[in-house]
C-alpha cells in the first residue's frame, strides 16, 4: 500500500494485520482520486472506517486541508498514527478512536467538504451512518459523500434520508457511490466520465 500522488507520492503505507480490513487497491483509488482531484485543494476529508489510513492520507498528499479518521480497531489505529507521522501529516489530521456513528458528534466543522466511507460489507452499516450523516450541521449541499459498497448494494432508502444518489463508479466486486443533499443540481456535483 503506498500513497498515489501529490506531496507524499510513493511513500510506503502500513495496513493492519490479521483484522478484516480490505485496503482500496491502488488502480481503485487511483480512480477515485481522480475524480475527487477538483474538489481537493484546502478541503476537509472525513475518512470513515479508515482502516490504516491510506485514503484520508491520500486527500492530504493531494491537498486537503485537514482530515478525520475514523477507526475503532486498534491495530488500524496504531498503523493510521504510523502513517501520519511517516507521511509528515500529523498536524492536519484528527485521529477518532471510535465507532463511525459515535464519531460523527466528533467532527467540529463548520463543513466537511469530502466524507469517504468504505464499511467491512454485508453487515447493514451503510444505512445507520447515512443516517446520521444527514443530520449533522457540516454535512451541506456543497458535501459530496462516497460510499465504497460491493457490487450488489443498493441505497433505495436515500431519498427518506433527504439524500439523493448523483453517480456512481462501477468496478469489478464494488462501486463507489456518490450521494449529496437533495436539491444539489447534479450537473455540478461532479464533472468527468465515469
Amino acid at each position: 500500500m503506498r500513497v498515489i500522488a501529490g506531496t507524499a507520492g510513493s511513500l510506503p503505507l502500513k495496513s493492519p494485520k490479521g483484522l478484516d480490513t480490505r485496503p482500496t487497491t491502488d488502480r481503485i483509488k487511483e480512480t477515485l482520486f481522480n475524480i475527487l482531484m477538483p474538489y481537493l485543494p484546502g478541503a476537509v476529508f472525513v475518512d470513515l472506517f479508515s482502516g490504516g489510513g491510506s485514503i484520508g492520507i491520500e486527500a492530504l498528499s493531494r491537498g486537503a486541508r485537514k482530515a478525520y479518521f475514523v477507526e475503532n480497531a486498534p491495530k488500524a489505529i496504531f498503523c493510521i498514527q504510523e502513517n501520519l507521522s511517516f507521511t509528515k501529516f500529523t498536524d492536519h489530521a484528527v485521529v477518532l478512536k471510535q465507532d463511525a456513528g459515535t464519531s460523527l458528534h466528533q467532527i467540529h466543522e463548520e463543513q466537511a467538504d469530502l466524507i469517504f466511507m468504505d464499511p467491512p460489507y454485508g453487515l447493514g452499516l451503510v444505512e445507520p451512518v447515512l443516517r446520521g450523516l444527514a443530520q449533522m450541521k457540516y454535512v451541506t449541499k456543497e458535501t459530496l459523500i462516497i460510499v465504497e459498497v460491493h457490487l450488489d448494494a443498493e441505497l433505495s432508502y436515500l431519498s427518506e434520508l433527504g439524500l439523493a444518489f448523483i453517480k456512481e463508479k462501477i468496478y469489478k466486486t464494488n462501486k463507489h457511490i456518490f450521494i449529496k443533499r437533495k436539491g444539489q443540481d447534479e450537473e455540478s456535483c461532479i464533472s468527468g466520465k465515469f
